[in-house]
């Protein structure tokens, strides 16, 4: 779109679609920080699958919102603050009802028995899709990027994962 040009109907519709999709984005990242664990449910649609690699020589498998709440849930009951902030993500949508993204992301948090500050980074591989007109996350992907070591002390640093 060149200066002075107004958008035409196709720009408006991209434009409105990748906005509704950052703010999915951003509504997970407010809702695991306040940890307003019914809130996630509706961002997924039924079944989603969500596979997280926490690189730790596993990898877990959920379907839908409630079940990664759970999860999500019980892992951070140790931590007496806990935030999850996003860092980048970008968004590429592939019609008009599906779209692609990643999303990097990064947890403050403290554990109340050590009190001891950590940090763990990492990214989503997404896949989202429209559904009765509003988006939703239809799979999910996480790698762990780099945490805090078990000792306090440094990173463990991992690879960035292929594909997209």
């Amino acid at each position: 779109m060149g200066v002075g040009r107004r958008p035409d109907d196709d720009e408006l519709r991209v434009a409105v679609d990748e906005l509704a999709i950052r703010r999915l984005q951003a509504a997970y990242g407010d809702a695991v920080s306040r940890q307003a664990w019914s809130e996630l449910g509706p961002m997924f649609a039924p079944g989603a699958p969500i596979e997280l690699d926490l690189r730790d020589g596993t990898t877990r498998r959920f379907e839908g919102g409630e079940a990664i709440a759970a999860f999500i849930a019980g892992s951070i009951e140790r931590f007496e603050f806990f935030e999850f902030a996003l860092l980048n993500a970008v968004v590429d949508l592939v019609g008009d009802h599906e779209a692609t993204g990643r999303l990097y992301m990064w947890e403050l948090r403290q554990d109340a028995a050590a009190h001891r500050w950590s940090n763990a980074y990492g990214l989503y591989r997404d896949r989202y899709a429209r559904v009765d007109g509003r988006w939703v996350f239809a799979e999910r992907r996480y790698s762990s990027l780099a945490r805090t070591a078990p000792d306090g002390g440094g990173m463990v640093v991992f690879d960035i994962p292929g594909g997209n």
